[in-house]
C-alpha cells in the first residue's frame, strides 16, 4: 500500500487543516495509507523517507536548510511531490531549494476572488480525460514556473484587474518530473468550499496518484 504524508500550516486563509482532511480523505479513495500532520518537523524525520507522496498543504513557514536539502534529494531519488493552490505555489518562499524542487511560486491573483475559465490542454492526458474546459470562481493565481513543466490546463488573464496581465496565459495545472521523482501542481483550491466544484477535487485526486512513487 502507498503511503502519504499530507502536512499542514501557516496562514489559516487556506484553512490547511480542513483541507489537509479532504485531501486524506481523496487519497484514502486512491489505497493510499495517509498521516496526516501539522507538525512542521516532519521534514527532518525519518517519516518522509518512508513515503511515497509528500502532499504540503502550508502557506509561508520557514524550512531549514538542511531540511529542503534532504527534501529535494528524497524526491529526486522518487518521492512524489504533490498540492494544490498555495501548496507549493506559497509554501516556504524564501527557500530556494524548495521553489527549485516545486517548481512554482505564486506572485500575484488580480481581482483576488474573481470568475475565470480553466481550459484544458491535454485532454489526452489520464489526468484530465473526460474533464472539459470550465468556469471556476477563485483567485486567478499568475505563477512563476519551471520550464520544465508539462502544462495540463490554463487560464488567461483579461486584464480586466491589471493591464499588465492583460492576455497572459498561465498553467493551471501541471506535472514534472525531477530526477526520478513526479510533481503536480494544480492552482485550484483556495479553501475548502472549493473542493465542491465537480472537477477540481478530480484533477487533484488523479494528480496526486501520479505523482505518487512508482
Amino acid at each position: 500500500m502507498r503511503k502519504a504524508l499530507v502536512v499542514w500550516g501557516g496562514w489559516q486563509g487556506h484553512e490547511p487543516e480542513q483541507c489537509a482532511d479532504i485531501v486524506a480523505d481523496l487519497l484514502r479513495e486512491d489505497d493510499f495509507m495517509v498521516e496526516v500532520t501539522g507538525d512542521l518537523g516532519v521534514f527532518g524525520s525519518p517519516t518522509l523517507a518512508k513515503a511515497d507522496l509528500l502532499v504540503p498543504i502550508i502557506t509561508g513557514e520557514k524550512l531549514e536548510k538542511e531540511h529542503a536539502a534532504g527534501l529535494v534529494e528524497a524526491v529526486r531519488g522518487g518521492l512524489g511531490l504533490a498540492g494544490h493552490h498555495g501548496a507549493l505555489a506559497t509554501s516556504f518562499k524564501e527557500s530556494a531549494p524548495f521553489r527549485y524542487v516545486s517548481g512554482v511560486t505564486w506572485v500575484a491573483h488580480p481581482g483576488n476572488i474573481i470568475d475565470f475559465r480553466v481550459a484544458v490542454t491535454r485532454q489526452d492526458d489520464p489526468v484530465m480525460e473526460g474533464i472539459p474546459d470550465f468556469d471556476y470562481r477563485s483567485e486567478q493565481y499568475y505563477l512563476h514556473y519551471d520550464p520544465t513543466v508539462e502544462i495540463l490546463a490554463t487560464t488567461t488573464f483579461t486584464g480586466a484587474y491589471d493591464p499588465a496581465a492583460r492576455n497572459v496565459v498561465m498553467p493551471v495545472v501541471f506535472k514534472r518530473h525531477f530526477g526520478a521523482g513526479r510533481i503536480f501542481y494544480s492552482a485550484l483550491g483556495h479553501v475548502a468550499a472549493e473542493f465542491d466544484h465537480p472537477y477540481m477535487p478530480l484533477i487533484l485526486r488523479r494528480g496526486l496518484s501520479w505523482a505518487a512513487r512508482q
